[in-house]
């Protein structure tokens, strides 16, 4: 599956997945000042998201309701395997280093990590084959 969708989408997908269920006053009012976004912006990214299939909407009287039809936690998994799959697998560890080195980790998350690698380390390949084209990577692994 792909996640197509803008950062612009991506940020009301956002107040829709910590609401839930909300309605386009709610996503205007939390994202207009702070994004300096119109309210016919935030209405154009709504209609798109339901286009998609990433929101639905119900009208209630006057008000229409938004609701999400994915779970974010899976569509950050999509797309960071999205990601991953771009990249030369030899590549991913600076990746997970960049990330543990500027993102703000709490002592739990960091505990979670800790668990999750050294249950990898238990299967762990001594080096990670460059599935890579010829000439389609820098990683100075052989490509036969």
């Amino acid at each position: 599956m792909e996640i197509n969708i803008s950062e612009a989408e991506w940020e009301v997908m956002r107040v829709i997945w910590s609401n839930q269920e909300t309605t386009s006053k709610f996503v205007i009012d939390t994202l207009s000042e702070e994004k300096s976004w119109t309210a016919s912006t935030i209405k154009t990214l709504l209609s798109r998201l339901v286009e998609k299939g990433f929101i639905s909407t119900k009208k209630i009287g006057n008000k229409f309701l938004y609701s999400p039809n994915c779970i974010e936690d899976e569509c950050l998994d999509i797309l960071t395997q999205n990601f991953l799959d771009r990249i030369c697998e030899r590549r991913t560890h600076i990746i997970v280093k960049n990330i543990i080195a500027t993102d703000n980790l709490s002592k739990s998350n960091i505990d979670e990590i800790i668990e999750l690698l050294q249950e990898k380390r238990k299967t762990a390949e001594e080096v990670i084959t460059c599935k890579c084209l010829k000439g389609q990577c820098s990683c100075a692994a052989k490509h036969g």
